[in-house]
């Protein structure tokens, strides 16, 4: 992906599923976790999107949920940090304007781009993670 997209057009961004929220986790932590355990908590938010606006089974994003929660990765963030988060998700690369932007999924290995995201929709998935 990387060789067929040098210059990070859409192609590329594919490779910044669960970044988007995982980034924003990172931040607000003061970079205290790990890449990988933000971006594993982006990666569930990810799928659940993806399962909000119609593009993905829940079955799939159980199979998320395991498959992380067997490597003890974290898949839930705190309630209360949605609004710090969505500021913070403003300032990424992927956003155009005020809009922002995500990479999700239709299927296992079939990334797709999540756009035109109403604020509702991005709610109910972060709920879905919420502790």
């Amino acid at each position: 992906v990387v060789s067929a997209d040098f210059r990070e057009s859409r192609l590329r961004e594919i490779l910044n599923y669960g970044h988007t929220l995982g980034h924003a986790v990172e931040k607000l932590e003061d970079y205290k976790l790990r890449h990988g355990e933000a971006v594993s908590i982006g990666l569930v938010f990810a799928v659940e999107l993806s399962n909000v606006v119609g593009k993905l089974s829940p079955t799939v994003v159980d199979l998320h949920r395991e498959l992380l929660q067997k490597y003890e990765l974290p898949i839930t963030y705190t309630r209360s940090a949605l609004p710090e988060l969505l500021a913070l998700m403003a300032g990424d690369k992927k956003s155009r304007g005020s809009e922002l932007r995500f990479i999700g999924l239709e299927g296992i290995g079939k990334p797709i781009w999540l756009e035109e995201i109403t604020r509702d929709q991005i709610a109910t998935a972060y709920e879905r993670i919420s502790i």
